[in-house]
């Protein structure tokens, strides 16, 4: 790949990438709990019939679960009123029409698993995803008590335990954060540390350099304040 080829065309089209931090899919915010939410609902459908599912059964069922996904409402604006327009989903911008997908006529039950017709198949995986997918998605809805008081920012010099679960037991690295990165409400997320060697030689000196890293803030856990 060449990459200043790349980089060419990626600034011929505007187009700059802004990556989140490492172990810090939560700042993706909202599609990141979209996407969790459809995995773990697209995986509990399929494993109803495995092995029964051929590409295009697949695709169709891919298609269907699609068009359930962004027929949810993204704006609830005078929903009181009986003569407002329809809350706006992500059909409505994807597809320019206000006409919303209705299901197929006929109720699909799980007999329908075991048949030859490989469309009704695809139309019981569908329902089954709309019915559990329905359940998560209006739980993800709940406000949540996490993260919701300010506590005192990380700074320069602080002394922070890290917490890594691809560690072995009995490891407990311990980093200086090094820069701190406020947002524009002035809450600091993400910060750059400086990783403790655990290497070293006789006399106590590193025998590699540091490793410096960037973590959020929710992966560290304050020791040592700085002075």
């Amino acid at each position: 790949m060449d990459e200043d080829e790349l980089k060419q065309r990626l600034r011929d089209h505007q187009i700059q990438f802004v990556f989140n931090t490492p172990y810090a899919s939560h700042a993706g915010g909202v599609w990141e709990r979209q996407v969790q939410t459809v995995k773990s609902v697209l995986r509990a459908t399929t494993a109803l019939c495995p092995g029964r599912l051929d590409d295009s059964s697949l695709r169709t069922m891919l298609y269907e679960s699609m068009a359930i996904v962004n027929c949810r409402p993204i704006t609830a604006v005078h929903q009181g009123d009986p003569t407002s327009p329809e809350p706006l989903t992500p059909n409505h911008i994807l597809t320019m029409k206000s006409s919303v997908p209705l299901p197929p006529p006929g109720k699909f039950m799980t007999e329908d698993l075991f048949l030859r017709k490989r469309w009704c198949r695809v139309q019981f995986l569908a329902q089954q995803f709309w019915s559990r997918w329905r359940k998560e998605y209006i739980l993800a809805l709940t406000q949540r008590q996490k993260w919701l008081h300010p506590k005192r920012n990380l700074k320069v010099g602080d002394v922070v335990l890290v917490k890594d679960q691809e560690l072995p037991r009995n490891q407990w690295p311990l980093a200086r954060v090094v820069a701190a990165s406020p947002d524009d409400d002035g809450l600091v997320r993400h910060v750059t540390l400086n990783i403790a060697a655990t290497d070293l030689d006789k006399n106590g000196k590193r025998r590699s350099k540091l490793s410096v890293v960037e973590r959020p803030v929710h992966k560290l856990i304050l020791i040592l304040e700085s002075n």
